[in-house]
């Protein structure tokens, strides 16, 4: 067996101690090696693709029980993997382009092949968003809290993203366990905890936005977007100075009727950037407070 290993794929047989016997089984498996000098095997799917949860193994017990099997990846696996991508990336081809029905096309099609794939799960969850098809949207968000892979960094901004999303189109409860259980993996992302916030806001839920709104800004004090939105919610009076809900839940229920009217009249709700930040002058409430009163409007991206 090689002393030295490399990435690649590899066989193993099950089904009888004596791997030489014709009726045992041969399974192909995604291998690579750790720094640590363990190796993690992922089985291949009925389509030839990596896919399921990841083994780690010592690396006496693999090579021992497991074999390369290069032409079978240049063969099979390789122009199988190929061809995933190239749906995915024509799925996200279709959907920056605003094509849905193209997208949805691809990424389903991709979806069919690998199941957990995380790329074409959010794809086809975000193109659903964007026609609004909450039901088909929620399907999808089922299937991909299941998934630990989507919490891995590369897929950050497709994770905010669909978030984001979710919460836009009205999955409060959706968006809120989604991002919970993003906590569970991860606890000290201040854009997480500013997200989670967001979507009690809009639930209606102001002990949860200002709690994880205080998180947010514990973590990061100097965090822009954090900030912008502590001092929407004390100007418009949700918040006190002390960082303690100022509103029952059915007024806030009241504020949040006449989000669309705000939308479409002189509140702006646009993306703000931080060289279009208000600016801030510093009044007393009538009970000894100080409080924060804009020059001019606020924009946040609602």
């Amino acid at each position: 067996m090689i002393d030295t290993l490399a990435q690649g794929i590899f066989s193993s047989r099950t089904g009888d101690d004596d791997i030489f016997r014709d009726d045992t089984q041969k399974s192909y498996w995604s291998v690579q090696e750790l720094e640590s000098g363990s190796v993690e095997v992922q089985a291949l799917n009925s389509n030839n693709i990596p896919a399921g949860p990841k083994l780690t193994i010592n690396r006496e017990r693999f090579l021992s029980n497991y074999n390369p099997e290069p032409e079978f990846y240049a063969n099979v696996v390789l122009p199988s993997v190929q061809a995933q991508n190239e749906r995915i990336q024509r799925g996200e081809g279709h959907r920056h382009k605003d094509e849905v029905y193209g997208a949805e096309y691809e990424f389903s099609e991709a979806v069919a092949v690998d199941e957990e794939n995380v790329r074409a799960n959010f794809g086809l969850g975000l193109t659903y968003l964007e026609r609004g098809e909450v039901e088909r949207a929620e399907n999808v968000f089922k299937r991909l809290v299941r998934l630990n892979a989507i919490y891995a960094p590369e897929h950050k901004h497709l994770f905010n993203e669909f978030g984001i999303s979710m919460r836009k189109n009205g999955m409060f409860e959706h968006a809120i366990k989604y991002y919970h259980r993003a906590e569970e993996i991860c606890d000290d992302d201040e854009n997480l905890f500013l997200n989670i916030s967001r979507a009690y806001f809009e639930k209606g839920d102001l002990n949860g936005c200002v709690k994880y709104l205080e998180k947010s800004l514990i973590l990061n004090q100097d965090f822009d977007e954090a900030g912008l939105f502590r001092d929407f919610l004390l100007v418009n009076g949700f918040m006190n100075n002390d960082a303690e809900p100022a509103i029952s839940s059915d007024d806030l229920e009241k504020y949040h009727e006449k989000v669309p009217e705000l939308r479409n009249g002189g509140f702006g709700y646009g993306k703000v950037t931080k060289d279009e930040f208000p600016e801030f002058s510093e009044t007393n409430n009538g009970d000894g407070q100080k409080i924060k009163k804009p020059v001019g409007p606020i924009k946040l991206d609602f």
